[in-house]
């Protein structure tokens, strides 16, 4: 049977027996409404705003957290979409919907997640010296029904925080018990389906929470998507008195076919439509396996946390996006092949000790975070029509990181209070490449100092002032580069970890009642944003750069059942030095997002009526240094209305694009090659279009 075909009766047989619970719920609940003796008592409402970022809860203005009520609530088109939580994040994707997401934050066009570092269950989800891309952070994996709670920090000035972390982080925590068994079923447009069930039961003295889901995608491609997903989590948690256990085991599987970005001519001239592809046989399949492990316990003096975790992935993605730009025949020659087999290990642990000297607490935290990452291998090469034709470049690589930290949080007086971190990392490289130039190991160091001032609060207000020092590691490849992947040119290498450094100023009110508001000021300067370009197979060189912005962040319960949210960010990123041999060249950084806007209204009831609608606008960003050529602005909304049947079932209806714009996921501004172009090709902006407008029907069943 083909892989294809079986993963699809797989999916139909998951859908069918979600539809079957979800049925014999409802059935369940007429009956047993019907032999009720006496009218059943509703539980009392209570109003939970979408975010926990009120006075005191941080420290920082731009750090806060999501509460489960606004992941419940927001529809979502993909399952990293819960990213957008944050404030000022933009999720989009320019390929098929089984890659990492393409991101943004704070002036950044963050590719697939290089400087925002995400978590699930204390596992990082950032792969370094990854085949498509550094920090590459795919959470396709992700189950958003058992998200609960986002933590979120952004900048450099979090002890805790180590690689990848510079314009910011996300900590996505999970139930260890869901309140309510799920099952529900998704039908949409484009043979959209989505099943999921997911129930906690008793065992021992503990909860076993477990969860299966399954979907299929065709999208609005001229060449269907035939995205499959399967996906699988096993979790027990055990909580005995001051100390608090998890054991989480997860398992999925994704193929796909890509419509990845055209260029605008091939449109204009009617060579393929908006949805169209080149190269239709570009896609991938991945696969991720984990166990991981959680630990934290009180004591009187202060807490222990632990986390252990195992990790197991791989990917084989087949991309074009030159088309016959280096490879004049045959047609669409320029297709090559990523791929990659990693295991992942590491651990975590802090212990953090409260003293009180007099009128002055203070809370002492010494933390330990390792990590070594096995790849064997990873590679570029050549494909025709998802062929392998020739090796361009492949690796056998052992990367270890070790990070330890200490950290001092003093309360000087009521309206003052320190946090004073001091962090080291090291790192170790090993790699043996196809080119033997290209092989070797390495070791780097590097110290981040971090501090924190809050003032406050007075009349509900507080003030905060941080600074700190960050990095980023590179891709191990470009650290070792000598040579290009032909053998023969010579190039420059990386450094294994380029040093950042960010201020921030903010303020966080809450002076009127039922509204949280914050403001932030910040500033972030990378020593280089040397990159290795996965698609090439060879790194590129980009000088200095530094980012500045605001960010206005509010959350507002206007009324029992109504959340309004408003989050502006405004930035400007740019080049310390002209980039290239010529004067004048140019400051912008290409894909840095100057404005982002989020406006939401969350529904929670009125009656057995519940919805959400969200609207975000994604601005313009420059696509080359000189910023002659840029995008255009996006602005997209979302609605949910959804109808509860009785106090366990519920139907809602979810809209995307609700207002059908035609715009750009993302833009790229570069050279390739059409059927009877020149050799040298044709410069044009390259865009992956929206979804149009689409709807999608949810049923689920609480049990």
């Amino acid at each position: 049977m083909q892989p294809f075909a079986f993963r699809y009766r797989l999916l139909r047989s998951a859908l069918c027996c979600a539809a079957s619970l979800a049925l014999t719920e409802l059935a369940w609940s007429q009956a047993t409404a019907i032999a009720a003796a006496a009218p059943a008592q509703l539980p009392p409402v209570q109003v939970e705003g979408n975010y926990n970022a009120g006075v005191g809860s941080s420290d920082a203005a731009s750090q806060g957290s999501v509460t489960s009520k606004l992941i419940e609530n927001r529809p979502t088109l993909r399952p990293a979409e819960v990213l957008e939580f944050v404030p000022g994040v933009i999720v989009t994707q320019h390929s098929g919907d089984g890659k990492a997401n393409q991101y943004f934050l704070r002036g950044f066009n963050l590719d697939h997640g290089t400087d925002f570092a995400t978590f699930v269950d204390g596992m990082p989800v950032n792969m370094p010296t990854h085949a498509h891309g550094q920090g590459y952070s795919d959470l396709n994996w992700l189950i958003p029904e058992l998200v609960s709670r986002i933590d979120y920090k952004k900048g450099p000035y979090f002890a805790d925080e180590g690689d990848f972390t510079s314009a910011g982080a996300a900590r996505i925590g999970l139930f260890g018990a869901l309140p309510q068994g799920i099952a529900s079923l998704t039908l949409g447009e484009h043979r959209y389906a989505r099943g999921l069930l997911a129930k906690s039961l008793a065992l021992g003295s503990g909860q076993l929470l477990y969860a299966v889901e399954a979907a299929h995608n065709d999208g609005p491609w001229d060449n269907p998507e035939k995205f499959h997903r399967l996906n699988g989590v096993l979790r027990y948690s055990l909580a005995d008195g001051d100390s608090r256990s998890s054991l989480t085991a997860m398992a999925y599987s994704a193929s796909w076919n890509s419509t990845d970005q055209i260029p605008q001519r091939a449109v204009d001239s009617g060579m393929v439509s908006r949805f169209g592809a080149i190269d239709p046989s570009d896609g991938g399949s991945t696969a991720r396996y984990s166990l991981s492990y959680q630990h934290k316990r009180s004591f009187d003096d202060g807490t222990l946390e632990f986390n252990a975790y195992a990790i197991g992935s791989r990917l084989d993605l087949y991309s074009n996006f030159t088309f016959n730009l280096d490879h004049p025949s045959p047609l669409n020659a320029d297709q090559f092949e990523q791929a990659e087999q990693r295991k992942v290990f590491g651990l975590g642990a802090s212990r953090s000790f409260n003293a009180s000297r007099g009128s002055v607490d203070s809370t002492n935290t010494l933390g330990l975070q390792l990590r070594h990452d096995r790849l064997d291998p990873v590679g570029l090469y050549s494909a025709l029509g998802r062929e392998r034709v020739a090796t361009t470049q492949e690796a056998r690589v052992r990367e270890t990181s070790v990070g330890v930290y200490g950290e001092n949080s003093t309360q000087w007086a009521p309206w003052f209070r320190s946090v004073a971190g001091l962090r080291y990392d090291r790192y170790r490289f090993n790699l043996e490449s196809s080119i033997a130039a290209n092989s070797g190991s390495q070791s780097a160091g590097i110290t981040s100092p971090k501090l924190a001032l809050i003032f406050g609060p007075w009349s509900k207000t507080e003030a905060f002032a941080s600074y700190g020092y960050g990095f980023h590691s590179n891709d191990a490849r470009g650290v070792f580069a000598s040579v290009a992947p032909d053998g023969v040119t010579p190039t420059l290498a990386s450094p294994a970890l380029v040093r950042t450094r960010g201020a921030e100023l903010g303020l966080r009110t809450e002076v009127l009642p039922g509204l949280q508001s914050s403001l932030a000021l910040w500033q972030l300067k990378l020593d280089s944003e040397i990159v290795f370009v996965g698609d090439a197979g060879s790194t590129e060189a980009s000088g200095a750069s530094q980012r500045h912005g605001i960010e206005w962040n509010n959350h507002y319960i206007a009324a029992p059942g109504l959340l309004l949210d408003a989050d502006i960010a405004v930035s400007r990123a740019r080049f310390t030095e002209d980039q290239g041999d010529v004067p004048n060249t140019g400051r912008s950084i290409p894909g840095s997002v100057d404005t982002v806007v989020s406006l939401g209204a969350t529904l929670t009831e009125i009656g057995p009526w519940f919805g959400q609608f969200q609207l975000r606008y994604f601005g313009p960003r420059p696509l080359i240094e000189d910023n002659s050529q840029s995008s255009k602005a996006t602005t997209l909304a979302y609605l949910r209305v959804g109808y509860k049947i009785d106090r366990d079932l519920r139907l809602a209806l979810d809209v995307f694009n609700l207002f059908d714009r035609k715009a750009s996921d993302i833009d790229y501004y570069y050279a390739s090659r059409l059927p009877g172009e020149p050799p040298q090709g044709v410069n044009d902006i390259h865009f992956h279009p929206v979804e149009p407008r689409s709807l999608r029907l949810t049923l689920t069943a609480n049990f």
